[in-house]
């Protein structure tokens, strides 16, 4: 399970990097393109968008396996370690459920615009292909979040993060560190 999650997080990332690379560059060539020589790319306006879009969808996906999305942890920091647990298993179980049913409706919408034939304005290619980063990416989040409700599950209560986003952001950086070595250092007087 590890290495399929491996591959859809890596995926993710390279479709979250090529969308915003993509767009910012096909953005920047068709406002060169009509400021200089009056004349602007009919179709970059719509594929940037597409790019954007896409690079959303799969940035999100990203945004489960670092737990970077919003979440409301007041309970966590507050509640007993085993409760704590419960409650993150809780939680993304109900999101696990949440990006299922999108992915599942998802495909049924890219389902009906291939039937129905749609195509897009300015790029002329059928409009099931844009939409198509629905279910694929709700399904890659569906896959992470398995992954995480695993490694919760087999995670003690004790060595769960029972702090807040804050607290874990200077964990990573290294911060608390710092900040225990400079207040041995002046005695405490920081």
């Amino acid at each position: 399970m590890n290495f399929i999650e491996k591959i859809v997080v890596n995926i993710s990332k390279f479709f979250t990097a090529f969308g915003i690379a993509g767009g910012v560059a096909l953005a920047f060539v068709n406002v060169v393109a009509r400021y200089a020589f009056e004349s602007s790319i009919s179709w970059a306006g719509e594929l940037t968008i597409y790019l954007f879009l896409w690079s959303t969808f799969f940035g999100a996906v990203y945004c489960f396996k670092k737990d970077a999305h919003i979440a409301v942890d007041v309970f966590l920091v507050k509640a007993s370690p085993k409760i704590a647990k419960f409650l993150t298993i809780l939680t993304q179980l109900i999101a696990l459920i949440y990006v299922s049913a999108i992915a599942f409706y998802g495909y049924k919408y890219v389902l009906l615009y291939m039937d129905l034939g749609e195509m897009s304005v300015d790029l002329n290619i059928p409009l099931w292909i844009p939409y198509v980063v629905v279910p694929i990416s709700f399904a890659f989040s569906a896959i992470v979040l398995i992954y995480k409700i695993i490694q919760t599950f087999k995670t003690p209560s004790e060595k769960l993060h029972n702090k807040n986003e804050a607290q874990q952001v200077l964990e990573e950086m290294g911060v608390n560190k710092l900040v225990k070595e400079v207040e041995r250092k002046t005695g405490g007087m920081l």
